[in-house]
């Protein structure tokens, strides 16, 4: 049985969304309705607002990186048991993978899901221009799905006037208001929103956020349109067989490498892997037997002193990569892996120097978006001629970008070569979505598996090789 939920979304990035849905979430858990959060779309950050300071679980929901029927049962399993699931749109409500189409939008996603909608407008320095908005968000499909409004930065005065117009108007209800408090904002940088664990007396404001709502929202309204979803029937969709002997990825996971989907971590470990955490900030050497290494992105350049200053670290990652360890580097973990990395104020900092070459910040965005990867040779994750699905958004460009997989926009023309692809190393920018292709991560753990028995091998001959002849 899935949760009852909502999704909550608004015409534009920028209109306040996360930190409405972060209230939201705080107010429903002071409720003790435990709910569950996800994120519509391919953002990083957003779910870690949600699970890592709320302590709520949830994950991301994507319709270019798979099919209808993995979200949904994405959706049902994650909110299994509990009282109320979040769902948080991304960019506007019918912004989908181009600028054109509607295709893994929020829009997409409510129908696909059956989740009713509410639209978080932004009220501030408008008045009857409201209703305009929302007629026109409700109309530009025959069913939006949107079944309820709600008003950020707006007065109480504001609200009693508008309310009733919207009702009238638009015909449909307004379940409330967030007034506007710069005490609410959370901090954005260049790719978006600062991470949780960042932001300075984080709890104090969200909880800050909640009390507001539960004076101004009506929280009872959200959870009875919640209530209206219907139960998804979602079988979870097949998985290939798991890797025996259970082999060791040690990810990277700290204040520089923290964007992982949660999903790509947990199945792994589905598919037999046993993930150990180290921080490449912190450690001065690998999880002792560590089979694989997993490089996620994150900020290094914000961290690029004490990563360069960590030698026994970078040292070690070089040698295991090297070796032949199994590797996948995305984005962050591939800026880790050049030779030198200029910060944004241009200081030259050594890296790991296992891609021989310089990686620096542009200070504009270089790709962005969804692409679909085919791959030019066998490698690590798949065969020659297979695609994988993909996202980027990076600042930084390399002067070794790699030409092992043919880059494509799903949506447009665009097309370009990239990535480092060997047989036991994938390194590059796009970020992979371990679900949209289950027998790439299956073969990064057999990869594990394979080397962990090739050091056990050498290893024993050695043993073998000093032991006394026996006559």
């Amino acid at each position: 049985m899935s949760a009852p939920r909502i999704l909550l979304t608004a015409p534009r990035s920028g209109a306040g969304k996360t930190t409405v849905v972060c209230g939201l979430l705080q107010a429903m858990a002071d409720r003790g309705l435990r709910p569950a959060a996800f994120k519509c779309g391919p953002d990083y950050i957003d779910p870690m607002f949600h699970s890592r300071v709320l302590g709520v679980e949830g994950c991301n929901l994507d319709l270019f990186f798979t099919g209808p029927e993995r979200v949904r049962w994405l959706l049902a399993s994650r909110s299994e048991g509990c009282g109320i699931a979040v769902l948080e749109g991304v960019m506007g409500y019918y912004d989908g993978m181009g600028v054109t189409t509607g295709r893994a939008s929020a829009f997409d996603l409510a129908v696909r899901t059956e989740t009713p909608a509410v639209l978080i407008v932004d009220a501030r320095g408008a008045a009857l221009s409201v209703c305009a908005e929302i007629l026109g968000f409700l109309r530009f499909r025959p069913d939006s799905r949107i079944r309820a409004v709600l008003l950020n930065r707006c007065s109480a005065a504001q609200y009693r006037a508008l309310a009733p117009v919207i009702r009238e108007t638009c015909g449909v209800e307004t379940l409330g208001y967030l007034p506007f408090d710069k005490a609410f904002a959370l901090e954005s940088r260049h790719l978006g929103l600062v991470t949780a664990q960042e932001v300075e007396g984080l709890q104090e404001k969200l909880e800050a956020v909640a009390e507001a709502m539960r004076q101004s929202v009506d929280l009872d309204g959200l959870v009875r349109l919640a209530a209206q979803a219907p139960d998804l029937s979602a079988p979870e969709p097949p998985l290939p067989r798991p890797v025996s002997g259970g082999p060791t990825v040690a990810v990277a996971m700290d204040r520089a490498f923290c964007f992982y989907y949660r999903e790509n971590l947990e199945l792994l470990e589905r598919l037999g892997a046993r993930l150990r955490f180290f921080s490449p900030l912190e450690d001065s050497s690998l999880p002792q037997g560590t089979d694989a290494l997993y490089l996620g992105g994150g900020y290094p350049e914000l961290h690029a002193r004490k990563l360069s200053e960590n030698g026994g670290m970078r040292a070690a990652v070089r040698a295991a990569v090297e070796s032949g360890m199994p590797t996948v580097a995305e984005c962050g973990g591939f800026l880790y892996l050049h030779r030198t990395l200029t910060d944004p104020d241009g200081r030259e900092w050594p890296m790991a120097d296992v891609i021989g070459a310089g990686c620096r910040y542009t200070g504009r965005l270089r790709r962005f978006g969804y692409v679909e990867l085919t791959a030019a040779q066998d490698s690590l994750l798949c065969s020659a001629g297979e695609t994988l699905r993909a996202h980027e958004f990076h600042y930084y460009e390399s002067d070794e970008c790699g030409a092992d997989f043919h880059a494509v926009k799903p949506a447009g023309t665009a097309a370009w070569e990239c990535g480092h692809a060997l047989p036991r190393l994938y390194a590059g920018f796009p970020h992979l979505y371990f679900y949209a292709a289950p027998a790439a991560a299956r073969r990064f753990v057999a990869a594990a598996a394979e080397f962990r028995k090739e050091r056990t091998t050498a290893h024993e001959g050695s043993i073998t090789a000093g032991a006394p002849r026996r006559d």
